[in-house]
């Protein structure tokens, strides 16, 4: 079988037992690489760019070059090879249970349990819920919705379509380590340094994607464009910025703004200010959207990877791609 229709079967399976199954509550594989990766910062942290590089290579070069063992392993059979993507695919995205947790704080807000709400948004973020009312809570679940999305599902579907399992897999290793030391704490402001550059690096044609999506699959999409190209450079992060404002956009809702992290006020800009303030129903709204963009990312990238294929069949005379 060839290998872009490898990825098609694949990458479609893969996402559908992530919409029915969702992520596992034990022994899922980005856990146990987080344990794996805090296990090597254990032994490499200092407070230096350098050694963080070292660190970043080790981990994030060890879980690609393992699946690419892996891949070569199984490559000639076809059953094995589609179900070793459908495998990656399903531990690389986690759409179903990024829409669970956004929509059980947006339950607890609808029920007027502020304190559950915030509970269980570090589910979702990493802000500090004790100082958030209630909008400022569903702001911060819509925005945590619209980063994720490009960061839980496109980006990886998209270097699924370019790299197979290892880019699958490289993708949510480069990821999870900017979320483990890519933020900018005293501890990782130089230690995650690489790590973070990295998965901007990474990010960028995913986050892109996911707002191009975001224009397409809202109900607002010259709002979402206007908000794109007006707002998105405002925001600090170059992969954060356009997805976040073309979710505005399409919402018709107002993000950023004074935001806290760790005891660190941020006052980020706004986008979309021509929005109205973010209320508890656009948390349903949000993850509505994101479901729509995954699916169509999932298109997007199926298509690519089978008309890659056919060109470079074209290129080398109807050789398997």
């Amino acid at each position: 079988m060839r290998a872009d229709r490898i990825f098609a079967y694949g990458a479609t399976a893969g996402l559908i037992g992530d919409l029915v199954l969702g992520d596992p509550r034990r022994a899922h594989p980005v856990a146990a690489f987080g344990r794996a990766a805090g296990a090597v910062e254990s032994l490499l942290w200092r407070d230096h760019r350098g050694w963080g590089a070292v660190h970043t290579l080790l981990c994030a070069g060890g879980a690609a070059g393992a699946a690419a063992l892996a891949s070569r392993a199984v490559r000639r059979s076809p059953a094995a090879a589609v179900a070793l993507t459908a495998a990656a695919t399903w531990a690389a995205v986690g759409g179903t249970s990024l829409g669970r947790e956004a929509r059980a704080v947006g339950g607890a807000l609808e029920a007027g349990d502020i304190d559950v709400a915030r509970e269980r948004l570090p589910h979702l973020c990493g802000r500090d819920p004790q100082s958030l009312d209630a909008q400022q809570i569903a702001r911060a679940v819509v925005e945590s919705v619209a980063e994720n999305t490009s960061d839980a599902v496109v980006g990886a579907l998209v270097w699924g379509a370019v790299g197979g399992v290892p880019g699958l897999v490289a993708f949510r290793a480069i990821n999870t380590l900017d979320a483990m030391v890519g933020h900018k704490s005293a501890k990782y402001l130089r230690y995650g340094w690489a790590s973070a550059r990295l998965d901007d690096v990474a990010g960028w044609p995913g986050a892109r994607l996911t707002a191009a999506l975001a224009v397409a699959a809202g109900g607002n999409p010259r709002g979402a464009v206007r908000a794109w190209r007006t707002d998105a450079a405002k925001h600090p992060s170059p992969n954060a910025g356009p997805v976040e404002a073309s979710f505005a956009g399409a919402l018709g809702v107002r993000l950023g703004g004074t935001l806290s992290y760790a005891g660190r006020v941020e006052h980020r800009p706004v986008l979309n200010a021509t929005g109205r303030p973010v209320g508890v129903p656009d948390i349903e709204r949000a993850v509505r959207l994101s479901r729509r963009v995954g699916a169509l990312a999932l298109g997007t990238a199926v298509a690519g990877r089978l008309a890659f294929g056919a060109l470079r069949r074209a290129a080398t005379g109807g050789r398997n791609a």
